[in-house]
């Protein structure tokens, strides 16, 4: 069954709640916090993208909120399959799972979770998954919140390794040899790195979807969800180029602001036939001047998994451009 846009808030009742502390409990398509949030929200958790995580089945947005601060300390967005026998945080996103303010202890943590799934019991739901964002986002918070989710009975289906680049460093010292070569000559056969207009994004698709049929590899969205993306997200959402000097492109990448201080590079592509160039290093070049230059903290390279398992190729591409390996940790608990 469908969500509904909108439905009443109610509040749960939880004997494990600390005192001074209640979640808040609303459903459907159209949900936020009600009090002021004590965080700043990762772009997936804000109203706006869980709305366009289209799924079948219900929505369930659980906010903890503080009574003498009178803020929202921490929030999880939960998608139910349409049989409403699973759950899911998030249904189509990188991550989603609890965010919480900064210092909130873990028994608020653990209450939160304790309430949501006595929530997904008493609606039939069985197994309940949970997608963390990779450690570097916020390593204490997310250690945190690992060591509530095992104490509570969640075990690891998944344990990724994702790759950043800290922005607070050059670009070029962090590069292996072999990478700053390609760097090199990607400038001297004046290949450059540019943003492109959202109006190219139906030329922008059908190249990103033609590398990666070279590689066997699908995309993950369609151009119509790409799309809404980048209408819903303007100041969010980037297009990258590198082009060549003919002026035609060797590689795109479309770039998310996650936060203000992250930066994720999601799709980058590039034609096998400037596999000789790598122009995909002087794409990161560009994706790290613009990030430095922007304020943010760090750039997300994302992980190396495929269907199939680990791309050690991709892995170690990460690894020449200096990223710095996390932990991205996905977690599932039976909860009948």
């Amino acid at each position: 069954m469908s969500s509904s846009p909108y439905a009443a808030p109610c509040f749960l009742s939880s004997p494990t709640l600390p005192e001074g502390y209640r979640v808040r409990l609303t459903t459907g398509t159209e949900a936020g916090p009600v009090l002021p949030a004590a965080y700043s929200p990762w772009l997936y958790l804000t109203p706006a993208h869980l709305r366009l995580q289209h799924h079948p089945g219900e929505r369930l947005h659980f906010f903890l909120e503080q009574a003498d601060s009178a803020h929202t300390v921490a929030q999880l967005s939960v998608f139910l399959s349409a049989d409403a026998t699973a759950a899911r945080s998030p249904w189509q996103a990188p991550f989603g799972a609890v965010q919480a303010a900064a210092g909130l202890p873990a028994p608020a943590i653990r209450a939160l979770l304790l309430a949501a799934e006595a929530e997904l019991r008493a609606r039939g739901t069985g197994r309940f998954t949970l997608r963390l964002p990779a450690f570097a986002y916020e390593p204490p918070a997310l250690a945190q919140l690992t060591h509530v989710l095992t104490q509570l009975g969640y075990q690891v289906t998944l344990a990724e390794l994702n790759n950043h680049l800290p922005l607070d460093q050059e670009f070029r010292a962090r590069l292996h040899p072999s990478e700053r070569r390609r760097l090199l000559k990607c400038e001297r056969h004046g290949l450059r790195f540019e943003q492109e207009p959202p109006l190219l994004l139906p030329l922008a698709y059908e190249f990103l979807r033609r590398c990666r049929q070279e590689k066997g590899q699908d995309l993950s969205m369609t151009l119509a969800q790409v799309q809404a993306l980048f209408r819903e997200f303007s100041d969010h959402v980037f297009l990258f180029s590198v082009r060549d000097a003919a002026g035609e492109w060797a590689a795109l990448t479309i770039a998310i602001r996650v936060r203000e201080d992250v930066l994720y590079n999601f799709y980058p592509a590039s034609p096998l036939a400037y596999n000789t160039f790598s122009p995909v290093v002087l794409l990161n070049a560009g994706l790290h001047a613009f990030g430095q230059a922007s304020g943010m903290r760090l750039l997300d390279l994302g992980t190396s998994t495929l269907p199939e398992g680990l791309n050690q190729s991709l892995l170690q591409f990460k690894r020449h451009l200096g990223g710095v390996p996390s932990l991205k940790l996905t977690l599932e608990k039976m909860l009948d």
